[in-house]
């Protein structure tokens, strides 16, 4: 009562600003740096598992999976705190802090100097860097799952009951701040994480991928806490949610107490609760329960949606992302999602269903939510068609009882070589022998110009035979992977006289004796200019148009001279081909999703509201987000227990089990008989006392404002209506 008075007093005393309570705008500036620290770590995740802690697909996905999975598990424990405990404001004050120190131990631990102790650029100690990974993902996961459920609602607190039409403005003001937060993150965040950064050596600036979140993350704490003295702040009421489990509890214990026949049967199993519950209590039950029933299935959508942040982002390594005068990196390409969003959901609400509905088709909730799923399948078919191209572009790398030999002739001369075991072939003067020949021997014997050797290749390895004029054999070993981040590896041989360095911007190599090859440059894709320098101070410039993903050995001839035709005679062998698919094809996969995630989840939303009591909506916004949680638990499973060896095959595997569960979807929604709440709650009313009827239409109205307008907003960004 008191608190209640306090608020009373506090309304009127406190500044406003255009009829706005200025408390609001403190709310949507966390609300907005909030969400871009969360999805701006969220989207160079992935690739810092593959690239910095340097695990393999299938781990980092999973991982990644499990982290989204936890964040969509605690908000029931972030509103559970609030209804019952601490109340909105503390709970997300306290959360934020946890939020707050994971983000920034992401952030430290992405520093590779932190234990590059011998400085070659590689952390020594990567079980510190994973621990304190997985430490900051926890906290994370806890804090903003935590504070999901609370931020908007206690923006919602703010407006008195006569302001309903600032209420839904602040609540349009705040998604916008979401999806603003989101698309920035989206966009910056990987073009930090591509920068070059490090005391010692330099190196993908994860440090800065992450900082920036985490300084935005300690930015909305700040402003959250500065308008503390302006806030209303509502006392815990109870949880709705740990009432209605308890109702469900005590009506399967007292029916398993009486399941012997000599007790009548009731109409429904929930009618059990009748001897302690409500009866009013028990109809809003079984009406979130038949909801609940339906979002059975809904999980494999999410086992796909989600996916983009993971299997689609590491799909995009493997392409080229050149766009002209600009480059895409591949964690960016996230970004086309809640663009997308933005301009699917006003044209689907104003042109599309309206033109459905002319043509006298029914398009109900639950048959959208179908074509959905359906949608999201076919996007993954689509993606599937696309690996299919990718991996024409990629090499056969050998297997692990193989190797791979191709011979590179230093000499102007063509040179006969003969293999143990395969036909004999000639060499071309001062050039490859182009394709890789595959081994399943280690020892083999190779005659070359006419001179026998014996040369030994180890197992699940690629080789490079360097040929003299005297037929000696040089053997190199070659990378057997694709470079990471759509990086290029380029090594030299040389050829010359005499000792030769080789240096690309701050990187140098040598002296690199005569017919002796060089460690591989990472160079980034672009025009890449090296400079050869010899012992005497002369250099020579050399220009390479590299694209993403390649490798390359550049041959420096024995007729190499220094001048300004030096470049004339120096040949780049190319040893993989780089990145042949471009990432504008995965516009349509992303597209496909985009569409079937505004019928699917927007109109989800919309059937679970309207279909729910109206003090049940968080209930129901509970269920949802487990929904998304159990659809990440599933992509984990089956990338670490799938065996399929081909990445385009788990995209179809995936694609049919939504298929399968969209058809049984489909069925359940042929039975489902829509109702209208507030008739049920209405008829339990009217046999009501008067001054319980009171009661309860009170409480329905102050949940209503709690819950209708606030849930929504909570889901993902992208899955909201704007």
């Amino acid at each position: 009562m008191a608190n209640e008075e306090k608020n009373t007093k506090k309304a009127k005393n406190r500044p406003s600003c255009l009829g706005y309570p200025v408390s609001i705008f403190f709310i949507v500036v966390n609300e907005f740096c909030e969400r871009f620290s969360y999805y701006g770590m969220k989207a160079v995740l992935v690739l810092y598992f593959k690239y910095f802690i340097g695990w393999d697909n299938d781990l980092s996905t999973t991982i990644y999976h499990t982290f989204v999975a936890l964040c969509y598990l605690t908000p029931i424990l972030g509103a559970m705190g609030a209804n019952s405990w601490l109340g909105k404001f503390k709970t997300i004050v306290n959360l934020s802090i946890v939020y707050t120190i994971g983000q920034v131990i992401m952030a430290i631990r992405a520093i590779h100097d932190i234990t590059d102790t011998n400085r070659d650029g590689t952390p020594d100690n990567m079980t510190f860097h994973t621990a304190m990974s997985m430490l900051g993902l926890i906290l994370i996961a806890l804090g903003t799952g935590g504070i999901k459920p609370c931020v908007a609602a206690f923006g919602g607190d703010q407006f008195e009951q006569h302001q309903e039409k600032q209420r839904n403005t602040f609540f349009s003001i705040f998604y916008l701040s979401i999806n603003a937060g989101s698309l920035l993150s989206t966009l910056i965040t990987p073009i930090l994480r591509a920068q070059e950064c490090g005391i010692y050596s330099k190196q993908s600036c994860f440090p800065l991928a992450f900082g920036v979140p985490a300084a935005l993350m300690v930015v909305a704490l700040i402003v959250f806490i500065a308008g503390h003295n302006m806030y209303i702040m509502e006392s815990p009421k109870g949880n709705i949610l740990l009432q209605v489990m308890k109702c469900i509890g005590f009506a399967i214990r007292n029916r398993f107490n009486h399941r012997s026949k000599q007790h009548p049967k009731r109409e429904h199993w929930m009618d059990w609760a009748e001897e302690k519950y409500d009866k009013l209590l028990i109809a809003q039950v079984k009406m979130v329960l038949k909801v609940l029933f339906l979002y059975i299935p809904l999980p494999m959508f999410w086992a796909l949606f989600d996916q983009q942040g993971s299997r689609w982002t590491l799909q995009a390594t493997t392409m080229d992302g050149n766009f002209g005068a600009f480059i895409i990196q591949p964690d960016q390409m996230q970004i086309v999602n809640p663009i997308l969003i933005v301009i699917m959901v006003p044209i689907m609400d104003s042109a599309v269903y309206p033109l459905i509905k002319k043509c006298g088709l029914n398009f109900t909730p639950l048959r959208r939510m179908t074509v959905g799923m359906l949608l999201a399948a076919l996007a993954f078919v689509a993606a599937a068609l696309l690996q299919i191209q990718i991996d024409r572009t990629v090499p056969n790398f050998p297997s692990s009882s193989q190797t791979q030999v191709k011979f590179l002739n230093l000499e102007n001369t063509p040179v006969p070589v003969v293999v143990e075991g395969q036909e004999p072939f000639v060499a071309p003067g001062f050039n490859s022998s182009n394709n890789y020949m595959t081994l399943d021997t280690e020892n083999v014997t190779v005659s070359a110009g006419g001179r026998n050797a014996t040369a030994y290749f180890q197992k699940e390895s690629r080789h490079t035979v360097l040929i003299n004029a005297d037929g000696m054999l040089q053997t190199l070993n070659d990378i057997t992977e694709k470079p990471n981040q759509g990086m290029n590896a380029i090594r030299f041989v040389n050829g010359f006289r005499s000792h030769l360095n080789f240096s690309v911007k701050s990187d140098h190599l040598g002296p690199i004796a005569p017919l002796q090859a060089s460690d591989y440059f990472s160079v980034t894709h672009g025009k890449a200019s090296f400079t050869i320098e010899n012992e005497e101070g002369q250099t020579c410039h050399y220009i390479l148009q590299l694209g993403f993903g390649s490798s390359y050995t550049v041959l420096i001839p024995n007729t190499f001279t220094f001048g300004e035709s030096c470049t004339e005679n120096i040949k780049a062998v190319q040893d993989i081909n780089p990145n042949d698919i471009h990432m504008a094809w995965q516009v349509i996969q992303y597209f496909l999703m985009t569409c079937g995630e505004v019928v699917f989840s927007v109109t989800g939303l919309d059937f679970s509201y309207s279909q729910a009591p109206s003090n049940m909506k968080s209930v129901l916004q509970a269920g949802w987000l487990l929904t998304v949680a159990v659809g990440n638990i599933i992509v984990l499973i089956v990338a670490e227990a799938g065996s399929l060896p081909d990445q385009w095959a788990e995209y179809v595997l995936f694609a049919c089990l939504l298929v399968a569960v969209s058809i049984i979807f489909a069925v359940m929604a042929y039975f489902y008989t829509y109702i209208d709440p507030a008739e049920v709650e209405a008829k339990f009313m009217e046999l009501k006392p008067e001054d319980e009827k009171k009661k309860g239409l009170e409480m329905m109205t102050k949940d209503n404002l709690a819950y209708v307008n606030n849930e929504i907003n909570s889901m993902d960004v992208k899955q909201t209506k704007i």
